[in-house]
């Protein structure tokens, strides 16, 4: 293997492989995957000069550790969080260069949830339908990080211009994690399945995000919505962001790694605009819906 690479020293609690996800393929079952914050995913690229599209590490709360095989410049964004090389402090939010056999670690998420780790030439694992992205919920493209692992990386363009901070953002502005989560949503297709009072429950009411969050969903806790009418649909397609009300009637917000289909009543769908800020929402964040044409 090629000595551009990272070994994994400590894979963290969920840490993934994650690039801007595989559009187009949902008539074949496969959800669009991807970062959860691609905005934060956008700029760390740029900050070590990779294109916005590149593969990057998605860390979940506790963070994760390698060493690397070859020098490479280095950003982390995403969830504030300690940033160390060899145990020494380095900078968060602007690109650090590593030294070949150094030890990065990113710790802890001091707000948010999501770590995002940028690698001067990406990640290069192999692309499966046009994507590096983990897809929890199909399996498809790597597996979720592992102690010892080995992740290949791309040639890096212009690294030497990238470090002395010339064409590249420098240090941005990076936006905190929510304090509380407004999603515009647009009613429908199924909002006849529910009563006007639950309808005005979702405009009105408050919600908290639930700890059962993960990529595949957004769980709530709050006031249930009531069903108009009984039963369940037929399968039907899913869409990012759809806000299904399954039979406890506590809407789940769809994120990267949904389904494609699903039978339970969709009773609006949340503004893609709006997600990123979904991924640095800790459990028990409060969660209210704005209605929008």
């Amino acid at each position: 293997m090629s000595d551009r690479a990272v070994a994994v020293v400590r894979a963290g609690a969920l840490t993934t492989v994650q690039d801007l996800g595989r559009t187009g393929h949902a008539h074949l079952g496969v959800p669009r995957s991807g970062a959860l914050d691609p905005a934060a995913v956008r700029l760390v690229n740029r900050l070590v000069g990779n294109p916005g599209t590149a593969a990057v590490l998605e860390t979940t709360v506790n963070g994760c550790a390698v060493r690397t095989r070859c020098a490479v410049t280095v950003a982390v964004g995403g969830a504030p969080c300690p940033v160390r090389v060899d145990g020494r402090p380095a900078a968060w939010g602007t690109a650090v260069r590593v030294a070949a056999g150094s030890v990065l670690e990113i710790g802890a998420a001091v707000r948010g949830v999501r770590a995002y780790v940028a690698f001067g030439g990406g990640i290069d694992v192999d692309p499966v339908l046009g994507s590096r992205s983990t897809d929890l919920l199909s399996g498809l493209g790597p597996a979720p990080l592992a102690d010892e692992m080995v992740l290949p990386l791309g040639q890096p363009t212009d690294t030497d211009e990238v470090v002395k901070g010339k064409g590249y953002v420098d240090a941005p502005p990076w936006p905190g994690p929510p304090d509380e989560l407004v999603l515009r949503v647009r009613l429908g297709p199924r909002e006849d399945w529910f009563t006007d009072a639950a309808l005005r429950t979702l405009a009105t009411r408050a919600y908290r995000v639930s700890p059962a969050s993960n990529r595949i969903g957004l769980r709530l806790e709050g006031p249930a919505l009531e069903r108009a009418l009984p039963g369940e649909l037929a399968s039907e397609g899913m869409v990012l962001g759809a806000v299904q009300v399954p039979p406890d009637g506590r809407p789940v917000v769809f994120l990267a790694d949904h389904p494609t289909t699903g039978g339970y009543p969709v009773v609006g769908v949340v503004r893609e605009a709006d997600l990123g800020a979904v991924a640095q929402a800790v459990p028990g964040t409060p969660v209210r819906f704005t209605p929008v044409r």
